[in-house]
């Protein structure tokens, strides 16, 4: 055995032992040798998950190199001239509509933004099914759109392949492949029939075998031409297929005979194919029958089945699955296996190769069927459907390879075969009609086969290869494949069938109407519409004509089927019908592109009367169904209604149903045609003279919507000329203007709201008008505003002036809208704009629009609105309108109008001699004496006979006449007395068409009164005939219903229409519209006139008929409860308003109380009383008091705002880039963190928590609304929460609720203190007392402890409070003392609460105080009360009066004997300390309330500390030759000037040098980079300026406390005086100087004792610490007070270059690339949204960054959405998208896939309320994350 010797050898030797072999001439050794060695390895019986046998076959094909290696050589031979980068689901593609031939095309990421698309309609999507790249494939998209590497066709010049590279390759792999096989196929039989295959492990275990063949595919065009060459070799496949056999082993075949019989088919498994079809073939096992057994659920199928399948052309049109090449078996087994994804990859990244390509979709082709069975089976169809199409979709997209395969492969007989068994296998008996002995059979949509799509992927392939010109007319050309078609789309004709429920309501709601519809759309219309794509010119008038035989001959088969005679069946509708679609369709195609003659195509009327029936049943349904008839079906039939005219559904289904019916009335006894459809909407008997009727079919309440509908119906017949002779461009501006008057729209939601056909809306049809051209025509852009309230408006579109002025068209509107209410919705927009352009003020009818010419063919639509039957319906219906019938309404009249209008518009053409051949038994030719409107419109009509109840107002109670002379008259107006019935009409030109031969029959069915059919048994009241006078024409009811809606006698003078003013005539209510008409019927006709003149002329008022009197009383009671109704309104609203007022004024005053009480009392010294505070859940108004007391309205939240804030003016920048990064080093937070780290290495920790503030990060924020409420009263408010089972948006259980007045979120309520305005006067005057003397009382004041108040209710609110404050943070945020707890790390805390807040309130007035005045905050401050609170709470703490600040602000004190500092660390010197947390700790520790002259006192000794830092702090930037020069000159000048010399800069500039040059002089720094950093001369201005500059941040606070401690007004001003303006305000200046003058910061220096004693006292501190260096002291020393604005990242204004970096970017903490990517926009840390992978405790990780980014409030953009969620503590909400489209709208989860732009506009909102803290009150809709974001 060599090959055992060769095993044990090294794998690499061997390999390039054999390679050497082989080259030589005489390798038969070598092959032999070969073929040894892969038998042994390759051996099926090892288990598959050995990787040896992979490993060798890695060594071997690489010849002995390294497999790396070899990849490498071989890929530089790649000679591929396609991109065909193979992706799954999920992957991020792109599709260039501009560039695609084929609607499928489709671009990976890289070839997309190499090739140039700019302007071209492109979006991103994220597949769904997966996909492969089509650059470079000329067939699919056009050159231009390829990217640089495929256009240049790189792969054409690259050298032709060394033959030995390969050798091994060819000689080991198809060993290889057959060895996956061999695993395929036992671990497919092999498996226990009984229980369920356990594929996927067999799967798992093939996993790296399959991957290694895919890898084999990316390495270029070399190395798929050998493997195609081994996967289509039938020799290769022969001889190693005989080598297993003779091996012993198993053949396939005997296994699959042995095996169960769900294998249809292996290797030469014979059944295959044959079962598929249901004809059993001649030696296969008995499969076929057990098959159909599962399927044939009831013998009909059965039945149906074995006829069709003698129908197709062949009955074994799929041949016997025969395996003749690798690729087969393999094709095969990927199925078999249900598309496991690994195998449908490696198939399809191999279809770059040409050769390849064909084999392959000819071996899918042969497998159709089995595809189709497999599928069926599957309990994953829905991933088995994207795989299949992820395939098909590749290679049916490719119009030469489609057309090979049809004409090789019959591709179109398998695929229609193949539909066809599969629907056959759930068909159901139809119940349409005759339920009993219909023979038609329908799908059953309750299958699993149709609810869950599973015949998408067939339908969309077929749908694909349709698509091709050369295919379809093939299909076109083929008589019996159009047959087998046409009886597959009857299979959906009458399916989901609805009946109506009488009695009670339906107890399930079946959903199956989205199946039927889905059927419909998908399977019918959309392979209809790519049929007709290709019948668009005269030379594809054959195609048309085929086709629409074909239908009528089906549509034939199906009335015989279900037994329909001439009546449909009461109280069943269905929606489809794609019979009667498809024949629509093609007729409209017929005659408007391929110029054929409609009557060519048309059947005789009897089978026009049977094709009409089931339209109108629809129309009359959808009526029914929105007068609630349908009400017992449930919702769902409301859901039918409304899809039916859905704009993705209209076009296929409501437009030609329409259609067809218009044809159909062009064609009929118009007679005929309109009694139908009075019947068909069970109005009949509302259609009398009478005053009261009996309706056997309709409710009362019922009669109304029906009418109105079967009116409305034929004003859309009649005038809707979608199909008649409008053109495309003509089409869609009209939907467009029809959906753009409903609402303002969005670009996105207007290109889905708008039919897909006639208007593809991808790409430009040659010579019809782009979507956008026509958009930009109809309507203006009303770009994205963004509303205060937090409503984010989208960009819209909305109409333009002219539209609404001339092309607004309500018919339009009623045909498109899905709810009701969009009608309503058009029509007061429509009114609105009236008013604004002043055309019209009242409430205005719609509008009537003029049509576009009709097409020839249709003109005997016309015909409809010239028929006896019709007027006579309007003469009726105006007469009862006039007499206030029951169940009229305004809609009728609008209705009865247009339809007279579009009559005077549309004049038939008169042909006078065949106008009527006089026929006398017309049963109501005394009515009107000719058929056209304008001769009928003035035809006086005198008596009319009606059957009434007996109870009716009509019945004459008198005796009958006696004399004679009355019985004659009497009895001639009888003879003269017309009746009208419209069912005995009907019938009569129904049998007088079926009987054209027959005169009699005309005779035989006059009915002897119309009426008695349908008096329903019992009814107590007997119908009886009487006889109405009536003496009036359809004009004279127009003038008098236009004196009735204008309420005045003769409205209309005789000479009125000589006075008319047409224009103005197109905009009014129903009297312009009664006007227009008028005017109209006299322009065309001198006689109408000379009517009109006479009608008006009897200027007497008319003597109405006798009915009329009680009418006319209810006009006026109408009018005058009208009256009172309004003034009754006025009232009422005149109180609300009143009440909303006062409301608004104690709710919204700009001084809440609380405030006043801090405001007024400068002013107001006269105040004697308490402050009073209204609590808004008791409505009582009191003081605050110690045992009741009252709180505001808190929320506390933490807050790392001020710690994000940077030095530098300009944001940082999102990194979009590996180069780019973004350093924290520079923000607020962490250089106060580093500083109090630097102080704690040296100071004692006491002294260190009292010389900075913290809070800068995670420091705790307090806002209110400004509302009160007693402390009890909002303890009881919170158990109502607590016990309230709504679902709230807050959790009650932390302590959250909303305002209970402005429903504001909140978590807390801050005590009052109790105040009263008495002392106030005191308290605020101003002293004269020396500076001496004022330092000495505030030394005595905080000597003395606060009074500590007795434990009342008031103080445990407080220390509750405080809790809560405490509780609002992390503890990590508070304890930065050495040991945590101590008082001091308490103390800390408290104090920083108040800086933090005073910070904030800064940041909101814009970072300084220029702009003065009580700001928005203002009014909503709680920083009085909470000063109050913090106060009380500091107290506890006394400061050791030997370390107390004060006294070295204000003493020179003794130094003190050094001993007692050995053990101890020294204290912090007052040059590092924090001025401005000095002035706080200050005002918290003394005893409230506040003498304002002792705070002053404070604030300007605090300010001579201030000052002698920043000089400090200038004098560390100096070089030493500028520190010497300003030295000298410093002294110089105070020799000369000893008066002002302590309040000069440059003495005391000087003077600090000097004293910190002293011992360890802090200078002692390398001086190289401080004279780097400051190049430029330092002049007496710039040092000025700096100092200014240093000083400020301390007086902005001071001002800021003051104003909130004393009330002071902050004075507005310019940024250059804002330093002078402070200082006056702080009375540190006396008053403001003269501009003249500038203001030096040193003169307001005000020293208590000699200045430069107290400053040599604070050097010396500096430069007596022993520990320190030099740079640690000058860090300290030169602290960098200026910060600007908090600001967000800056981001790039196109959001696909953040998407390109992040969307594949890995994670830092796991390293994987997250599903769900996010992006913090505070700080830019990349993090998994939801990501399990980087949990910690149980928090993902978007909370646990919010809450160490921001204390709990994160802002992050999901990288794969486009949007912005905010976390805010234990909720989060949407906010939406600051990415924007071209058309302004957001694009959420990247649907739509367009570029996006930043809406800077929205930006700065997002960052504004960041900055502000108001998330919680802007966005609404919060929900818990439970830590799970």
């Amino acid at each position: 055995m060599m090959a055992a010797s060769l095993l044990r050898r090294d794998k690499k030797a061997t390999a390039a032992h054999l390679k050497a072999d082989l080259n030589r001439a005489d390798n038969g050794s070598g092959v032999r040798q070969l073929q040894e060695l892969l038998d042994a390895v390759l051996n099926p019986e090892t288990p598959a998950a050995d990787t040896e046998a992979l490993d060798w076959c890695k060594c071997l094909i690489a010849g002995g190199e390294g497999f790396e290696e070899f990849c490498k050589t071989v890929r530089s031979y790649d000679n591929a001239t396609l991109c065909g980068l193979v992706w799954t689901a999920n992957f991020v593609a792109y599709r260039c509509r501009t560039c695609g031939i084929s609607p499928c095309m489709s671009l990976c990421a890289e070839c997309f933004n190499n090739g140039d698309h700019t302007g071209h309609d492109f979006n991103m999507f994220r597949s769904q099914a997966g996909g492969a790249c089509d650059c470079g494939d000329g067939n699919v998209m056009r050159e231009s759109g390829f990217c640089r590497r495929h256009r240049l066709r790189t792969g054409e010049n690259v050298p032709s392949i060394p033959r030995d590279l390969l050798l091994m390759s060819e000689m080991v792999l198809p060993h290889f492949i057959l060895c996956i096989i061999q695993y395929l196929r036992d671990g497919y039989i092999e498996a226990d029939t009984s229980t369920e295959r356990d594929l996927q492990k067999v799967l798992q275990q093939l996993e790296p075998q399959i991957s290694f063949l895919e890898e084999l595919t990316k390495m270029g065009g070399a190395m798929r031409t050998v493997l195609t060459k081994i996967l289509t070799n039938q020799q290769t496949f022969k001889e190693l297929s005989m080598a297993l056999q003779n091996s012993g082993l198993v053949s396939v075949e005997e296994k699959v005979q042995g095996a169960t019989a769900d294998v249809t088919g292996g290797a030469e498994g014979g059944a295959g194919a044959m079962v598929l079809l249901g004809t059993t073939a001649p030696g296969s096992p008995d499969e076929s029958s057990k098959e159909e057994d599962q399927d044939a659920g009831q013998s009909v199928g059965q039945r149906k089945r074995v006829k069709l399948s003698s129908s197709t052309k062949d009955p074994c049109i799929i041949e016997s699955l025969k395996h003749k090449c690798f690729l087969e078996e393999l094709l095969f087994w990927t199925i078999k296996y249900e598309f496991p994804q690994k195998m449908v990859t490696f198939l399809l990244n191999m279809l770059p190769d040409q050769d390849y390509k064909i084999t392959f979709t000819k071996t899918f082709v042969q497998h159709y069927a089995f595809i189709m069975k497999t599928l069926m089976k599957s309990h994953e169809s829905d991933t088995m459907s994207n795989r299949i199409v992820h395939i098909s979709v590749q290679l049916f997209s490719n119009e030469e390879l489609a057309r090979h395969v049809t004409e090789e492969c019959q591709l179109l007989d398998i695929m229609v075969t193949v539909l066809l068994y599969m629907m056959e296998s759930c068909l159901i008996k139809s119940e349409l009609q005759d339920e009993e002995n219909s023979r038609h059979v329908v799908v059953n949509c309750s299958e699993a086969l149709l609810k869950n799509n599973t015949y998408w992927p067939l339908v969309s392939d077929f749908i694909n290869i349709l698509s091709h010109q050369s295919v379809a007319k093939k299909f076109l050309e083929d008589h019996s494949l159009l047959m087998l078609w046409m009886s597959f789309v009857s299979f959906f004709q009458g399916m989901n069938l609805n009946k109506r429920e009488l009695n009670e309501h339906v107890e399930f709601e079946s959903q199956t109407y989205y199946a039927a519809f889905a059927a419909e759309l998908e399977a019918c219309a959309q392979p209809m519409w790519g049929l007709l794509t290709h019948c668009k010119v005269k030379e594809t008038q054959e195609y048309s004509k085929t086709v629409v035989r074909y239908c009528l001959e089906t549509l034939q088969i199906w009335f015989d089927a279900i037994g329909f005679i001439d009546e449909p069946a009461p109280n069943q509708v269905t929606f489809h019908l794609p019979l009667h679609r498809y024949y629509a369709m093609f007729l409209s195609k017929a005659v408007r592109c391929q110029g054929l003659d409609l009557d060519s195509l048309l059947p005789d009327q009897e089978m026009l009367m049977k094709i009409m029936v089931h339209p109108l049943q629809i129309q009359a349904s959808l009526s029914e169904i929105h007068s609630n008839m349908w009400v017992r079906n449930g919702l769902q039939i409301k859901g039918q209604a409304m899809t039916y005219v859905q704009s993705h559904f209209c076009n296929s289904m409501i437009d030609p149903d329409i259609y067809l019916l218009q044809v159909c009335a062009s064609r009929l006894d118009p007679d005929y045609f309109i009694s139908s459809v009075f019947e068909r909407f069970k109005v009949v008997d509302l259609l009398t003279m009478a005053s009261q009727h009996q309706n056997a079919v309709l409710d009362s309440e019922q009669e109304r919507p029906m009418l109105e509908g079967a009116l409305t119906f034929l004003v859309i017949l009649t005038s809707l000329r979608v199909h008649l002779g409008m053109t495309d461009d003509e089409i869609l501006r009209g939907e467009m203007v029809s959906q753009l008057c409903m609402n303002d729209r969005t670009h996105s939601a207007l290109l889905d709201l708008i039919p897909e056909n006639p208007n593809p809306k991808s790409g430009i049809v040659p010579g019809s008008c782009s979507f956008e051209d026509m958009l930009s025509a109809v309507a203006d852009f009303k770009a994205p505003v963004f509303e205060p309230g937090g409503s984010m408006q989208q960009g819209m579109y909305t109409p333009k002036a002219e539209v609404w002025e001339k092309e607004f068209d309500p018919i339009m509107v009623v045909l498109r809208t899905v709810y009701r209410r969009d009608v309503q919705s058009a029509m007061d927009r429509y009114s609105a704009f009236l008013k604004q352009a002043g055309i019209h003020t009242g409430n205005p009818w719609p509008p009537y629009k003029e049509r576009t010419a009709l097409h020839p063919c249709y003109k005997g639509l016309i015909k409809l609105l010239h028929c006896k039957t019709l007027h006579i319906v309007i003469f009726t219906l105006l007469y009862k309108i006039w007499m206030d019938h029951p169940n009229m309404s305004e809609h009728v009249l609008c209705m009865v109008l247009y339809l007279i209008e579009l009559g005077l518009d549309n004049q038939v053409q008169d042909n006078k001699e065949d106008e009527e051949p006089c026929i006398e038994e017309h049963c109501h030719d005394s009515w009107f004496p000719g058929t056209n409107l304008l001769s009928n419109l003035h035809h006086v009509i005198n008596f009319v006979r009606v059957r009434v109840p007996e109870t009716a107002p009509e019945v004459k109670r008198e005796a009958p006449p006696s004399t004679s002379t009355e019985a004659s008259s009497y009895g001639q107006n009888l003879r003269e007395a017309q009746v009208f019935s419209l069912v005995a009409e009907r019938r009569r030109k129904f049998q007088e068409i079926i009987n054209r031969s027959n005169t009699e029959a005309t005779q035989v069915v006059r009915p002897k009164s119309s009426s008695t059919r349908w008096v329903p048994p019992g009814t107590p009241p007997q119908l009886v005939t009487e006889i109405l006078e009536i003496r009036e024409s359809m004009l004279s009811l127009l003038i008098k219903l236009h004196q009735k809606l204008s309420s005045k006698q003769n409205s209309l003078s005789p000479s009125w229409l000589e006075e008319m003013d047409m224009s103005r005539h197109t905009h009014g209510d129903g009297i312009t519209a009664i006007e227009r008409i008028l005017t109209k019927a006299a322009t065309r006709s001198c006689q109408i006139k000379r009517s009109i003149q006479d009608i008006c002329g009897k200027v007497c008022p008319p003597v109405p008929p006798k009915k009329n009197s009680p009418a006319d009383k209810k006009t006026m009671d109408k009018e005058e409860r009208r009256l009172r109704a309004r003034e009754r309104q006025q009232k009422l609203l005149a109180e609300f308003a009143s009440r909303q007022k006062s409301f608004m004024e104690t709710a919204m005053d700009v001084e809440s109380p609380d405030t006043e009480a801090a405001m007024d009392l400068g002013a107001s010294e006269v105040m004697e009383s308490e402050v009073l505070y209204d609590c808004v859940i008791c409505g009582q108004s009191g003081p605050s008091t110690e045992d009741r007391p009252t709180g505001l309205v808190v929320l506390l939240q933490a807050s790392s705002v001020l710690g994000h804030r940077c030095q530098s003016k300009e944001a940082k920048k999102l990194p979009t880039s590996d180069e780019e990064h973004i350093y924290a080093a520079d923000t607020c937070g962490v250089a106060h963190d580093v500083r109090l780290t630097l102080m704690q290495r040296f100071f004692k920790d006491s002294s260190c928590l009292q010389s900075v503030s913290i809070g800068w990060d995670g420091g705790v924020y307090v806002q209110t609304c400004g509302h009160t409420l007693h402390i009890d009263c909002h303890k009881s408010y919170m158990e109502s929460l607590r016990n309230d089972q709504v679902l709230q948006g807050f959790s009650v259980d932390k302590g959250e609720f909303t305002c209970p007045l402005c429903r504001q979120f909140a978590n807390s309520v801050l005590p009052c203190r109790p105040g009263r305005g008495t002392e106030a006067g005191s308290w605020h005057t101003p002293t004269n007392k020396k500076t001496l003397v004022l330092v000495k009382e505030v030394e005595d004041l905080q000597e003395k402890l606060g009074s500590f108040q007795t434990e009342s209710n008031l103080s445990k609110e407080m220390e509750l409070v405080i809790k809560d404050v405490k509780n609002t943070t992390q503890k990590k945020y508070m304890d930065y003392g050495k040991n945590p707890g101590s008082p001091d790390n308490d103390f800390l805390f408290m104090y920083s609460v108040a800086r933090t807040n005073l910070e904030l309130e800064l940041v909101h007035r814009g970072g300084n105080l220029c702009s003065g005045g009580a700001s928005a905050s203002a009014k909503r401050s709680c920083l009085n009360q909470l000063f109050h609170v913090l106060a009380m709470h500091m107290r506890l703490y006394s400061i050791d009066s030997a370390y107390n600040p004060w006294t070295k602000l204000t003493q020179v004190t003794q130094v003190r004997e050094a001993d007692g500092f050995d053990e101890e660390r020294p204290e912090v010197p007052m040059l590092f300390r924090d001025v401005p947390s000095l002035l706080i700790i200050f005002v918290l520790t003394m005893p409230q309330p506040l003498r304002k002259e002792h705070f002053i006192c404070v604030v300007k000794m605090l300010y001579n500390l201030q000052f002698t830092q920043a000089v400090a702090a200038v004098s560390a930037k100096f070089s030493p030759e500028e520190r010497q020069a300003w030295s000298t000159s410093g002294a110089l000048k105070k020799v000369k000037n000893v008066i002002n010399a302590e309040t000069s800069f440059e003495v005391l500039l000087s003077h600090v040098i000097c004293e910190l040059s002293k011992d360890k002089s802090v200078y002692k720094v390398n001086t190289e980079e401080t004279s780097m950093l400051n190049s430029g001369v330092w002049s007496p201005q710039s040092i000025e300026f700096s100092l200014q500059q240093f000083c400020l941040p301390f007086l902005r606070l001071s001002c800021l406390l003051q104003h909130h401690l004393y009330g002071d007004n902050l004075t507005g001003c310019l940024e250059e005086e804002e330093f002078t303006s402070l200082a006056v305000c702080l009375g540190l200046l006396p008053s403001a100087p003269q501009p003249a003058n500038i203001v030096h910061s040193g003169s307001c220096l005000r020293w208590a004792v000699s200045a430069f004693g107290l400053v040599t006292q604070w050097c010396a501190e500096v430069t007596g610490l022993s520990q320190m260096q030099a740079e640690q002291s000058l860090t300290l020393l030169v602290q960098e007070p200026q910060w600007t604005a908090p600001r967000l990242l800056q981001l790039p204004d196109n959001y696909n270059i953040i998407f390109q970096y992040y969307h594949r970017k890995a994670c830092t903490a796991c390293k994987k690339v997250p599903k769900d990517p996010a992006l913090c926009l505070v700080c830019g840390a990349f993090v998994c949204l939801k990501g399990v992978c980087c949990k910690q405790q149980g928090i993902c990780e978007c909370v646990l960054h919010s809450q160490h980014c921001g204390a709990a409030t994160g802002i992050f953009l999901l990288i794969n959405a486009s949007v912005i969620i905010i976390i805010r503590g234990h909720r989060f909400c949407l906010w939406g998208s600051v990415y924007l489209d071209a058309h302004g709208e957001e694009d959420r989860d990247l649907r739509r896939g367009k570029p996006l732009f930043l809406c800077a506009e929205r930006y700065r909102v997002l960052e504004q309320q960041w900055g502000s803290h108001t998330f919680d009150h802007i966005n609404k809709r919060w929900g818990p994350h439970y830590n799970g974001l």
